[in-house]
């Protein structure tokens, strides 16, 4: 069999029509050139040459020229291929993110990481923190970004920052009006519309509220617009909050306990891609200092 580099050496030889000029553009001696192409010629069991001087080729030297061509462009396309994969120039990415993340940090996140890297597809699945978990768990996303909770065998988290939870209120409303971080006695007399973001907070305030609440809803544009109408009152963390209506009000909770932490999640034991490592060091980068700009707390 013949090796790519042997085909390349020759097919270097016969472009120069020389020897010389062949072994200086490889940067081999000329007798390693020629021992190599005796070799070839051994292989096939013919010349590829007219002559020692390597000026012209043989009917059997140009039909393995045009074809080493072929192979050659091909060979050296697969490993430019290969070299942007392990270089993350390449490849496609699935990410699933909360809402929030989506809206507020991905933009410009994505902007900034496809800027350099034409070859490289992203899919985002934006949903909540649970079926983020979910996804990263059963294969379906690569990567995901989310509120953390106490415990999930199976999956790594790396904490980024963590923001309060703000009571989102029609800004008519008493608690709208309120001049102080309000207290969960506040808010009792309340009707509280759940929401997944909501259900790792483990504060008795909250609890007790949460016991007594009808109404559970997991899409955010759908929260809103329950609020909107007067149908009660809900808690959003406060990046969620960034553009609400104007008929809306965030309202701070005088309760420390009352913030989600947010990070990135993979699973466990499993070697990530150079793609994804790529973008797990610059988004985490990013996240953490769009954080800090906003004034939440970084991890």
């Amino acid at each position: 069999m013949i090796r790519i580099e042997a085909l390349r050496t020759f097919a270097e030889v016969a472009e120069h029509g020389n020897i010389r000029d062949a072994a200086a553009k490889l940067c081999r001696t000329p007798s390693a050139l020629s021992m190599t192409l005796k070799q070839v010629e051994d292989l096939l069991g013919v010349p590829l040459f007219e002559t020692d001087r390597k000026s012209s080729l043989t009917d059997s030297g140009r039909f393995l020229l045009e074809t080493a061509r072929v192979l050659l462009r091909d060979y050296d396309r697969a490993m430019e291929l290969v070299a942007d994969h392990a270089q993350a120039k390449s490849g496609r990415l699935r990410l699933a993110a909360v809402p929030s993340v989506a809206a507020m940090l991905l933009p410009e996140a994505l902007r900034g990481f496809l800027a350099d890297r034409p070859g490289v597809g992203i899919e985002l699945i934006d949903t909540d923190s649970t079926d983020v978990r979910l996804m990263v768990e059963t294969g379906q996303v690569d990567m995901g970004i989310a509120g953390a909770i106490a415990d999930h065998p199976g999956l790594e988290f790396e904490a980024l920052f963590s923001d309060p939870f703000l009571l989102i209120c029609r800004a008519e409303s008493p608690p709208g009006q309120q001049g102080r971080p309000l207290e969960w006695e506040d808010l009792a007399g309340l009707p509280l519309i759940l929401n997944e973001a909501t259900r790792g907070l483990g504060s008795a305030g909250f609890q007790e509220l949460a016991g007594r609440a009808r109404l559970s809803v997991r899409n955010v544009t759908s929260l809103i617009a329950l609020v909107q109408s007067g149908m009660g009152v809900t808690l959003l963390p406060a990046l969620a909050t960034m553009n609400l209506p104007g008929t809306l009000s965030a309202r701070q909770i005088a309760d420390p306990a009352c913030r989600r932490q947010v990070g990135l999640y993979q699973r466990g034991g499993r070697i990530m891609s150079p793609l994804g490592r790529a973008f797990r060091a610059h988004f985490g980068a990013f996240a953490r200092g769009r954080a800090q700009a906003l004034g939440l707390a970084v991890l």
